[in-house]
């Protein structure tokens, strides 16, 4: 599962920062620092022929009451009528500077990809009510993961973000990647 993630805009961070400048450009603002669900934040999508930022609230609404479907699972969203579409057809890329896990005792990880500044995480989109909304799609958790929870985000390395965007042959099978080592982050 993926509950909350961070989106630091330090100098060193100079992904995270073009793309919340672009979002920004647009005239959309964004929430930087600890996301969590229902805040607005920059994803990435396919546009014509090129990877677009958009600001998009993090959070599909439930159908059955109140709350918001934050996470799917990327082993059976093929499968399910509710992602299924959007697995072909509005995938997108959620940027991130690292995600929170809490352990049984409820202390608080975050988690990195090393030698990396941003971590980008494989996401769905989807229009509700005529707005757009995003989700994470999460997998069973490595072993670097696992110590702390069961699942663990579909992790997209920089150099694939536009392969999985845009070429859904090769996004399905994204989907069932290895998913690298994470490291816990030194606060």
């Amino acid at each position: 599962m993926c509950g909350r993630y961070t989106l630091f805009t330090d100098e060193e961070y100079q992904d995270i920062r073009k793309i919340i400048r672009a979002v920004q450009e647009k005239g959309h603002e964004v929430k930087t620092g600890e996301i969590y669900p229902t805040n607005p934040a920059p994803i990435l999508v396919w546009e014509g022929k090129e990877t677009v930022p958009q600001a998009v609230k993090w959070g599909w609404p439930k159908f059955q009451g109140s709350g918001v479907l934050i996470n799917a699972r990327a082993e059976t969203a093929e499968e399910k009528n509710l992602f299924r579409k959007s697995v072909y057809t509005r995938r997108c890329v959620v940027p991130t500077t690292g995600l929170y896990e809490w352990d049984q005792e409820k202390a608080k990880y975050r988690f990195i990809l090393p030698h990396a500044n941003t971590l980008y995480l494989a996401g769905l989109y989807n229009e509700f009510q005529g707005e757009r909304r995003f989700l994470i799609l999460t997998t069973e958790a490595n072993a670097s993961v696992s110590f702390i929870h069961s699942r663990m985000p579909v992790i997209i390395f920089r150099e694939m973000i536009d392969t999985w965007l845009e070429d859904t042959e090769k996004a399905v099978h994204m989907l069932h990647w290895q998913q690298p080592e994470l490291h816990i982050a030194t606060q």
